[in-house]
């Protein structure tokens, strides 16, 4: 399940950005509100919509990602 709110909802966050993200400044940060939800946002616009994802579609996500489902990203 995945829902969109304003990034000011998960205020108080420690958001951690990959230790992958160089200085072109396409990056994402990621927080975990509750053991349960896993919030994603842009890195340029910290302020703007985030998304919310529950841990399961976020785990089956960066499975998929780590197994190539993507391409070589």
């Amino acid at each position: 399940m995945m829902t969109r709110q304003d990034s000011a909802g998960f205020g108080g966050l420690a958001w951690k950005k990959s230790s992958y993200s160089g200085a072109n400044g396409q990056c994402v940060e990621v927080a975990t509100p509750s053991p349960t939800s896993i919030a994603v946002r842009d890195s340029k616009n910290p302020g703007g919509p985030a998304l919310s994802f529950s841990a399961e579609a976020w785990s089956a996500f960066v499975a998929d990602v780590t197994g190539g489902a993507f391409g070589n990203v």
